[in-house]
């Protein structure tokens, strides 16, 4: 038996499978975008009827003087039964001029607005939220509970149309469309913009299809009392994911939880790489808690709920372990290439066809779905992947692109050696794109980063940007670094 043969053979096996992984997530990403169809058919809607609750709304504010006034005022002119509503604006011991704003505010609407003060603060939303919910719970009148963030603008009929699911006794909560709103747009937020079209009327009408549901947005969140009551009368403070956690406790004690695309309500996100890092950074180092907290219920169908199909499963962890996919299949593509393997080639262009045509597909589709942030994002759109991911692509296409045809424009040929290392970087970008994403943020500090730093974003990707936030998750996690709230700072820059 040629023993030297057989390693090479099961190394080759080894490195093939790692290439496989990488693979997985592109599969699954196009599999949760063709179910997004479906909705038009497999939705909540026939169950759906107006319905108006009493609704009592907690707005949890630190230092929010900047945004706080608009909010309340947009809330009082929605196109709801004022008689209905009642908001609750959870002063977190502010040091601005929030507790001014909001007692003018509780005086021009009296019995409608209500000023809660918490004189310690700093403790987190969850904390925050609570501290509001204990009194709201105090008395009977509260139906149904909106949990919203200082800064969103609800659009005038984005409340009834998330109040109407609610005539299904099954539903215990419901979600609406954040969708990006600051006026003074940059490369940046117009990619978050972009971004959440993906992951909300895309991502959740897939996932209304199957019956489950990731996460509530944090700023637009519609609980009945039954289903607040059910999970304990509060909210979970022992992670940074809070919002995901109330969506799985929902849907574990058998309460539908429903994505309302049609209601749709403003927030401001970062427009630096460093907020949204940090922003970012909380949100998939709660989501390090979740996957463990529910590890029993993973792949474990339920007739209770749907948390544990397979689909579900999927989804969820083709995102959260992203980026070990790529870098896996980095490692197979290689690993390959060094091995002289003939299968490189061919693997090399079957995994970036294959995710060229799904990012086609899904950013397609998506900015089909919301048009308005299309037009704004149109270079987003265009460059989600990387400019340099998508000249990759163009490689795998046309596999003389590089090699021969390019070169020859300017009368230039490569070595052996030369190609061989050009090679090496197109296996390897992947990783090296999260990096670059990393180098971005510390640029972006310096004189020049104003400039260079979206540069870099739109040659190395948005997508390499948020591997990158969730590679650090897992670095900090393994650190067991704290668990810190870092408030993402708003300044007012929504407009309608």
């Amino acid at each position: 038996m040629n023993w030297f043969l057989l390693g090479t053979r099961v190394l080759e096996i080894v490195l093939l499978a790692f290439v496989a992984t990488g693979a997985i997530p592109v599969v699954v990403g196009a599999y949760s975008f063709l179910l997004i169809p479906l909705h038009a058919i497999r939705n909540h809607y026939s169950r759906a009827a107006p319905y108006f609750p009493r609704v009592a709304i907690v707005v949890p504010a630190w230092n929010e003087g900047a945004v706080i006034a608009t909010s309340i005022d947009r809330l009082m002119a929605l196109d709801y039964p004022l008689d209905r509503l009642r908001i609750y604006v959870v002063d977190d011991a502010s040091t601005d001029d929030t507790p001014r704003v909001v007692t003018a505010k509780a005086k021009q609407y009296p019995g409608s607005v209500f000023h809660l003060r918490r004189d310690k603060g700093g403790e987190g939303k969850a904390h925050t939220l609570n501290h509001g919910i204990r009194v709201v719970l105090e008395d009977d009148w509260m139906q149904a509970l909106l949990i919203m963030d200082a800064d969103v603008i609800y659009l005038p009929n984005s409340l009834r149309r998330m109040t109407r699911h609610f005539a299904d006794p099954r539903v215990g909560a419901v979600s609406a469309y954040v969708r990006e709103g600051s006026a003074d747009k940059n490369y940046l937020t117009r990619y978050i913009g972009l971004e959440y079209v993906l992951s909300q009327p895309a991502s959740r009408r897939a996932h209304n299809v199957l019956g489950a549901q990731a996460c509530l947005a944090g700023g637009a969140q519609l609980h009945t009392r039954e289903n607040l009551l059910a999970i304990g009368g509060r909210i979970d403070t022992s992670s940074l994911a809070e919002d995901t956690i109330t969506t799985f406790e929902t849907q574990l004690r058998g309460h539908r939880v429903v994505f309302e695309p049609h209601a749709v309500v403003l927030a401001e996100e970062p427009g630096s790489i460093d907020a949204l890092w940090k922003q970012r950074l909380r949100w998939a180092r709660g989501n390090v808690t979740v996957t463990a907290r529910y590890r029993k219920v993973w792949f474990r169908p339920s007739r209770i709920h749907r948390l544990g199909s397979i689909s579900f499963g999927l989804i969820w962890f083709s995102l959260y372990l992203l980026p070990i996919a790529m870098i896996l299949s980095s490692i197979g593509l290689i690993g390959l290439l060094l091995m002289h393997s003939d299968l490189a080639t061919v693997v090399f262009r079957a995994l970036w066809i294959l995710a060229a045509c799904t990012y086609i597909f899904m950013l397609g589709l998506g900015a089909q779905l919301d048009r308005r942030i299309s037009r704004q994002a149109w270079r987003e759109v265009l460059t989600f992947p990387g400019v340099i991911s998508m000249f990759i692509m163009l490689t795998a296409f046309f596999p003389g692109l590089v090699e021969r045809q390019i070169p020859a424009l300017f009368d230039v040929k490569f070595t052996q050696a030369g190609l061989f290392a050009l090679t090496e970087f197109i296996y390897t970008w992947i990783p090296f794109s999260m990096l670059g994403a990393l180098l971005a943020r510390r640029v972006e500090k310096t004189r020049i980063g104003r400039f260079l730093a979206p540069a870099m974003i739109y040659l190395v990707g948005y997508g390499s940007l948020l591997c990158a936030i969730t590679l650090d998750s897992y670095i900090k996690e393994l650190q067991r670094a704290e668990a810190k709230w870092d408030k993402t700072e708003k300044t007012g820059r929504v407009v309608l």
